[in-house]
């Protein structure tokens, strides 16, 4: 798996896990990956409520925040608006080697599945499977209605990687960080980054 410097587009969405995708923000950060990073108002409202984080509300602010907290390189972090339709993530000239919407809500999924591009959330989702890039939507909601598994048939027949906030417990969790690692490390490989978070199946650490 080669990390070498790949451009993702990160989406939270305002499904409870805010934990996953800050996590997930951090690991992107040590690859040094190119970060295009988007929040829903409800994301922010989450994250201020699950976690100790207090990210602020405007994407300069939210970009400084992170770029700070995980001591990222200048520009590793790009922050935009929900209406910035002139973000490169917007076109299919910009669009990010691989999106992933962490946490994503069934609403997002809903409007992702339907290709309604109501804002820059939608639209950098649309993009990604119009050009036939990897979209990675980790799904944070239980039970699923027969809406949820039809939203999410029809995506996975698109070409996105349904891949729901499951953890396993199979490398004993013991703390909190171990289940959301877990769930961090399987996007990881699916973005094909390398990872050293968790222990590989059958191996000598499980």
């Amino acid at each position: 798996m080669a990390n070498q410097n790949k451009r993702i587009t990160l989406i939270m969405t305002g499904a409870s896990g805010a934990q996953y995708g800050i996590r997930l923000l951090e690991e992107l950060v040590k690859v040094k990956a190119e970060i295009s990073l988007l929040l829903s108002r409800p994301a922010q409202l989450v994250i201020n409520t699950e976690t100790n984080y207090k990210v602020p509300s405007r994407a300069s602010e939210l970009e400084t925040y992170f770029t700070d907290l995980f001591n990222a390189a200048p520009d590793q972090i790009k922050a935009y608006e929900r209406e910035q339709w002139m973000a490169p993530i917007a076109s299919g000239s910009g669009v990010a080697d691989a999106t992933v919407v962490c946490p994503c809500t069934t609403g997002t999924l809903s409007s992702i599945a339907v290709g309604s591009s109501n804002n820059l959330i939608e639209r950098a989702a649309d993009v990604a499977l119009k050009e036939r890039k990897k979209l990675i939507l980790v799904i944070r909601e239980t039970p699923f209605s027969d809406i949820h598994l039809e939203n999410m048939l029809k995506l996975s027949r698109m070409g996105a990687v349904i891949l729901p906030a499951n953890p396993g417990f199979y490398h004993k969790p013991e703390t909190l960080d171990d289940i959301i690692d877990f769930m961090v490390a399987r996007i990881l490989e699916h973005l094909d980054i390398k990872q050293e978070i968790l222990p590989m199946w059958g191996s000598k650490e499980i």
